[in-house]
């Protein structure tokens, strides 16, 4: 008998084996949700949050406290500050901020109110600011007239820009008189004559120190000419004044011609009504015609001067 180890065949072998192999489940892992590498991340992320929501509401707060406290509200007109203004009234620019009345000063909207007071016809430009915690302040720059614009029978005051100002009870002026045009005529073709005015007034005053005074109306029924009533020029002081059309340019030159000529005109032609200095290298001299007509502008002069609108030149022609 053999002592060897057996030997099966293969066959024998695979019956012995499982014909069908279960599978192997995984072997599963678990975690901990909040170990010891988490916590710095979560507090990191409490914070933020906490800071968010305290900001939040510090910021709610401080909104509801400068919108709606008392301490910040525009009760009366006694919290506006109003600085610059001579001729407008403080009642004419505390109305327009009465719809703010019981707001908050920071719900006060200052470009509206800044435009509604470049509205009044002598405000030309306006600032408004707030002053914290609950103060308006207002700046004006007033405008400066230059003449009176005679309207019929009245007289309004009138600055550089053509525009019409009313005339202040309390404050007493003294200008030219300007006429030709009213407060119908379109407010570009204002501005022109009174660039015109503005331009003769002060080449004459270059001319002459003083020229100015002797200017008691100027007249703009052309739009290109500078009619002008002069009284008191070198050399006939007290006599009767005389209309100039001086054109609209060169005022230096004319005027300079019309005070060395002026006594020898009146020599050659009698009393002169008016002259004409607007043609090149000719002057045109108008003696005067109708005593009547004379003793009429004579009482126009009178009376301007009465109604304290002449220069003191003037007045002292008459």
């Amino acid at each position: 008998m053999s002592t060897g180890p057996e030997v099966y065949p293969p066959e024998a072998l695979a019956d012995d084996e499982p014909r069908y192999l279960r599978r192997q489940k995984p072997l599963e892992i678990r975690r901990r949700k909040f170990g010891r590498k988490s916590w710095p991340a979560y507090r990191r992320w409490t914070l933020i949050g906490a800071a968010i929501i305290g900001t939040g509401f510090l910021s709610y707060r401080g909104i509801r406290f400068l919108l709606f406290s008392p301490t910040v509200e525009f009760a009366g007109s006694y919290q506006v500050e109003i600085i610059g203004n001579q001729f407008v009234g403080r009642a004419a620019i505390t109305e327009i901020f009465s719809p703010d009345m019981g707001k908050s000063v920071l719900r006060v909207p200052l470009d509206a109110r800044r435009k509604e007071l470049e509205s009044i016809p002598w405000v030309q430009a306006a600032t408004v600011e707030r002053t914290l915690p609950d103060r308006i302040r207002v700046e004006v720059v007033e405008r400066t007239p230059v003449a009176f614009l005679r309207t019929g029978s009245e007289l309004q005051l009138v600055d550089a820009s053509g525009v019409l100002l009313e005339r202040p009870l309390e404050a007493g002026f003294h200008f030219p008189v300007v006429s030709g045009f009213d407060e119908t005529t379109p407010l570009a073709d204002r501005k022109a004559r009174m660039a015109l005015f503005v331009e003769f007034m002060k080449e004459i005053e270059l001319a002459h120190a003083g020229a100015g005074e002797q200017i008691s109306e100027v007249d703009f029924s052309d739009a290109q000419d500078v009619r002008a009533m002069l009284a008191g020029l070198p050399g006939l002081e007290g006599q009767y004044p005389i209309w100039v059309h001086f054109g609209n340019g060169d005022f230096v030159n004319k005027y300079h011609l019309l005070a060395e000529n002026i006594t020898q005109w009146r020599a050659s032609a009698g009393r002169v009504e008016s002259v004409d200095l607007r043609f090149s290298r000719q002057v045109v001299v108008n003696p005067e015609r109708e005593p009547e007509s004379a003793r009429s502008v004579d009482a126009a002069v009178r009376s301007s001067a009465a109604a304290g609108v002449h220069r003191s030149a003037s007045r002292r022609s008459n």
